[in-house]
């Protein structure tokens, strides 16, 4: 394409049509359960502490901050929306932009839509339920799907990989890997980490062939993935978590909230030690989530759903700049 035609937008107008019927049936949704609508800020004095997120940075300098003041382009509306909940808001949604550096790809781009809500009293079972519904709605009369699974995530490596994930060893999966002809990263050789292994053959492996057809969710996640979710107890115990997946592509994450801050402090100082280890640049961590935290955030569940791969579900697109009016090339 000649240099003179990149400011045309990437993607076709029947697509940004489509995206804005999907916005719209989606706010009719929630609207029509008394869900409310919030914005909350995209830049924050916080950064997400997961070594494996990266954030934009940037600085302001004026009023309030003559010196200037690091702020940190959101990763995910997610500690403000808790604020909102502890100070009695009530369920909630936001349809937002969030950053991700370092993240581009082609079901990436750097800055994507996200669609993240928030129902008071609900548990993860509930919410899978909900998330469900919505989908179903928006994509079911265009794809013809059949209705949703739910798999614990054992069941989903048992079903793909034949071995249990919360008792294999580095040596099982590497037999699985190798059975399965997937080609093992040097850097993993010598890697004794069973999690990473877990990992990788949840991404390369079982994830490909999850929601043929049909909205698969994964629930009750190893404990130390929990990430934002509460623990369950049990042999081993698991993460109130789920991921919901259609044609082997990841759509959304939900948690039975964690509520406790004690738990949640440590595990933001986890995750920085972790930083530390792998020479990533320390964050400072959200304060003002902890205090909502001690101040009580109600019983709830919350999920966050890719609304740019929604869009490249219902039309059939192969990228994610088949849907986006200007991705990162074009911005």
């Amino acid at each position: 394409m000649p240099l003179f035609d990149d400011w045309r937008p990437a993607a076709a107008l029947e697509v940004l049509k489509r995206r804005a019927q999907l916005l719209q049936q989606i706010r009719a949704f929630f609207s029509g359960r008394g869900v409310l609508e919030v914005e909350t800020p995209i830049l924050s004095a916080a950064a997400i502490t997961d070594p494996m997120l990266a954030s934009f940075v940037t600085c302001y300098t004026g009023p309030l901050f003559p010196h200037g003041q690091t702020l940190y382009l959101h990763s995910s509306p997610e500690f403000p929306m808790k604020r909102l909940l502890a100070a009695g808001s009530g369920s909630i949604y936001q349809i937002c932009k969030v950053f991700r550096d370092g993240e581009s790809g082609r079901r990436h781009n750097p800055e994507f839509t996200l669609l993240e809500w928030y129902r008071m009293g609900f548990d993860h079972h509930q919410l899978m339920t909900e998330v469900g519904e919505l989908v179903m709605q928006l994509l079911a009369p265009a794809l013809g799907l059949n209705p949703p699974e739910k798999l614990t995530y054992r069941e989903a490596f048992q079903r793909h990989t034949k071995i249990n994930p919360h008792t294999a060893t580095v040596l099982d999966y590497a037999a699985v890997a190798d059975e399965q002809g997937f080609r093992i990263p040097t850097s993993l050789h010598q890697h004794h980490d069973v999690a990473v292994w877990r990992d990788l053959l949840l991404t390369h492996v079982v994830e490909p062939k999850l929601g043929q057809g049909q909205l698969t969710f994964i629930y009750d996640y190893p404990a130390s993935q929990a990430s934002l979710a509460r623990l369950q107890p049990g042999n081993p115990p698991t993460a109130a978590r789920f991921e919901l997946y259609l044609n082997g592509m990841e759509l959304a994450n939900g948690f039975h909230e964690l509520t406790d801050a004690n738990e949640q402090r440590a595990r933001f100082e986890q995750q920085l030690h972790a930083r530390a280890a792998s020479s990533l640049p320390p964050v400072p961590v959200d304060e003002h989530l902890l205090s909502a935290l001690e101040h009580g955030l109600p019983d709830c569940a919350g999920v966050a759903l890719g609304f740019d791969r929604l869009v490249m579900l219902a039309g059939g697109a192969r990228t994610i700049e088949e849907v986006l009016p200007f991705p990162l090339d074009r911005a």
